[in-house]
């Protein structure tokens, strides 16, 4: 069973994921909390398996909430869920380490794949979700080598350092090297950058 705390600050719309997987085989909502203070006491006292929080709540919002529990409790899956469709809010949910981006107007049982993809390690991008490009990929073809092309791949299928060692035969350390390469040959500021930018590329290369 997936063990799931959900923060969300508007009581009807908590109310309806709540009864929503009341009766589900595989979800259940163990906690909820209306803002990001409340999440935090939550996490720690009941250790979910995945958080999906609103991003504006009252008193701490999502965003810092995330930064906390991934800072303690990393191997806890968090899912942003929210109504704003840009580039701004996903990247810093990204930079916070969320692995999973949901928007508000997603049917229920988009909810449910994200939260069972979040669970098992993946990486869950709402399919309405629409971000610009901010770097051109037709210069990035050229800039980055066969080898960071095929890590990027990976990245955007939300593959760990190990995982995609293990998937192209090469040393963990390497992929750590080529992460921070791509990094700055591409201009960005960060791992929650590349893992958008992969996400952005991923039908291109």
């Amino acid at each position: 069973m997936i063990r799931v705390v959900l923060a969300e600050d508007h009581l009807a719309v908590a109310d309806g994921i709540i009864a929503y997987f009341k009766y589900h085989d595989h979800i259940s909502i163990i906690g909820q909390a209306t803002n990001g203070k409340e999440l935090l006491a939550l996490v720690e006292k009941n250790i979910p398996d995945v958080v999906l929080t609103d991003i504006r709540m009252p008193v701490m919002d999502g965003i810092e909430a995330a930064k906390l529990i991934k800072a303690t409790f990393d191997r806890i899956g968090i899912i942003a869920f929210s109504m704003f469709d840009q580039d701004e809010a996903v990247d810093k949910m990204l930079q916070a380490g969320a692995t999973g981006y949901l928007l508000k107007n997603s049917p229920l049982s988009e909810m449910e794949k994200s939260i069972m993809d979040v669970a098992e390690g993946k990486l869950y991008y709402d399919p309405n979700l629409s971000l610009t490009t901010e770097a051109s990929k037709t210069e990035s073809k050229g800039i980055l080598t066969k080898r960071q092309v095929e890590i990027l791949k990976l990245i955007a299928k939300g593959r760990t350092n190990q995982e995609i060692a293990d998937a192209l035969f090469i040393g963990k350390t390497t992929v750590e090297t080529h992460r921070k390469n791509m990094i700055r040959k591409l201009d960005l500021h960060g791992p929650g950058e590349l893992l958008r930018y992969a996400l952005q590329s991923k039908y291109e290369f």
